[in-house]
């Protein structure tokens, strides 16, 4: 495996402790030789919010650039961020988790030299995670429409619920009244999906989850579809429109535009340690098997 070159970080804009870690971050790079890009903003911040002394490096100001690696420091949010940057470039993502849970943001603040070493290395393994597509009826999405995690639709603020007709592969499937709908990649199956009362899907599975949020109705369940088809959303709403979030990037819509779901033609790569398997991330994260009267608060 060649050694990495370039590296470009991306972080959040306000966790104070994630300095530190800068440091130690840029340091281990300037020990493997390896040159940061780092995003213009994280640099602002860095510099001009928390006062750290970082040089001047080839900033990131666009989605124009290169690097054998991409480093997210903050959270899945972060992550997310980070992976709308990368786009189809196929750089692999290293995220240091500077947040709470983390499913995405895996590697500790205090590994972070040993972590690129690893990289160096060859020893990180890569994960090949799908990423979902939006197309709207009325022309294109305002923000990126690509989804790693997932594609809600939700009814705006305090307004009654909506009605969200579904056609699968062409096929009438049923028309939910509800607050919204969750439709998930794997990965983000342990995010707001989840949350919802989604299924998890181990990474790898060649599927997409269907997750009505609040539905009027006890009969009605998340659906696992193959990832081949094509979902097909016709929103009715009596406010007249609807809110879309695309890994949590809102936008809204007017009733009249239906949109297309299908899979994306491009992965992202996600680095992960090779004994860290998703049914260990499970239980340590969500404290499976975990008495919770033995837990101290």
């Amino acid at each position: 495996m060649e050694k990495a070159k370039r590296c470009a970080i991306f972080g959040n804009t306000y966790q104070p402790k994630k300095c530190e870690a800068v440091q130690k971050l840029f340091d281990a790079l300037a020990a493997s030789g390896i040159v940061p890009l780092i995003d213009s903003p994280f640099y602002d911040y860095l510099r001009e919010e928390m006062h750290v002394s970082i040089p001047a490096y080839q900033l990131i100001t666009d989605d124009a650039f290169d690097a054998d690696v991409a480093v997210s420091m903050g959270g899945d949010g972060t992550f997310l961020t980070t992976a709308m940057r990368v786009g189809k470039k196929q750089i692999p993502i290293l995220g240091i988790n500077t947040g709470r849970l983390g499913f995405l943001a895996d590697f500790s603040l205090d590994d972070i030299t040993q972590t690129l070493s690893d990289f160096q290395a060859g020893l990180l393994r890569t994960e090949q995670c799908n990423v979902l597509q939006v197309e709207c009826s009325d022309g294109e999405m305002q923000g990126y429409p690509f989804a790693l995690n997932e594609v809600a639709v939700l009814k705006r603020d305090n307004s009654s619920m909506i009605s969200i007709r579904v056609d699968l592969g062409g096929e009438y499937l049923t028309t939910y009244q509800a607050d919204g709908l969750v439709v998930n990649t794997p990965t983000g199956s342990t995010a707001y999906a989840l949350s919802v009362g989604g299924p998890v899907m181990l990474p790898g599975c060649q599927n997409i989850g269907l997750v009505p949020v609040a539905p009027h109705g006890l009969t009605v369940r998340p659906l696992t579809l193959p990832d081949n088809l094509e979902i097909k959303l016709t929103i009715e709403s009596r406010s007249h429109n609807f809110l879309v979030a695309i890994d949590g990037r809102s936008e809204s819509c007017q009733d009249t535009t239906r949109l297309t779901i299908r899979k994306a033609p491009y992965q992202v790569f996600v680095l992960k340690r090779p004994e860290t398997t998703f049914l260990r991330t499970l239980r340590s994260k969500l404290l499976w098997g975990s008495d919770a009267r033995t837990i101290e608060h």
